[in-house]
């Protein structure tokens, strides 16, 4: 088990100027957006806008904080926010984005199809939080403050931070009632999504 601390991740700058991308998790590690196998983001939109498209990538997508607008190729466009469930699509299709308020947060998973897949669920804290034996990686995203109960120390979590698990490892995630938060778990190819 790691924690992925957001204070020390770096934003990079979208080139339209509409958010900044800041990258969680990647596999192999350092691979770029040509030869990544899977990758985990977080996004700070500032503008609406198309998506960028990425061929044989699947995509799933989750709103950490605020409201927008999303339409998916000839699909109705969907509101999303931090209490709806994730929604996956296709990579390769025209996708945008319009914010309904000034700024919004989402969580961004993307799998090389053929080669991995990825399940993101919204769960509440009071859930048991185990990864999957059959899952390559797992991570969980708080949507509020949390503790991670350790086995030798209790470790507070902000949103934005993650917390990595190897397949089969479990974690206590302790929060005020109600609290949520993303699991995302990669599978290889041929393993159940």
């Amino acid at each position: 088990m790691r924690i992925l601390r957001a204070s020390e991740r770096t934003a990079v700058p979208w080139k339209n100027g509409g958010g900044t991308t800041t990258e969680v998790a990647v596999f192999p590690q350092g691979a770029g957006f040509d030869d990544f196998g899977w990758r985990i983001s977080i996004a700070e939109i500032s503008r609406g806008g198309p998506f960028s498209q990425f061929p044989g990538i699947d995509r799933t997508l989750a709103m950490l904080k605020g409201r927008v607008s999303l339409s998916i190729a000839a699909r109705d466009a969907i509101v999303l926010s931090a209490d709806m469930p994730p929604v996956d699509f296709a990579g390769d299709v025209p996708t945008s984005a319009e914010l309904i308020g000034d700024t919004a947060t989402d969580l961004n998973v993307m799998t090389r199809r053929g080669m991995f897949s990825a399940r993101m669920t919204r769960r509440n804290c009071a859930d048991a939080i185990t990864a999957s034996s059959d899952a390559a990686v797992a991570f969980i995203f708080p949507l509020t403050a949390a503790t991670l109960r350790g086995t030798l120390a209790d470790i507070p979590l902000i949103p934005g931070d993650a917390v990595f698990l190897a397949p089969g490892e479990s974690a206590e995630l302790h929060a005020p009632p109600q609290a949520a938060f993303y699991g995302v778990e990669i599978f290889q190819a041929g393993k159940p999504a």
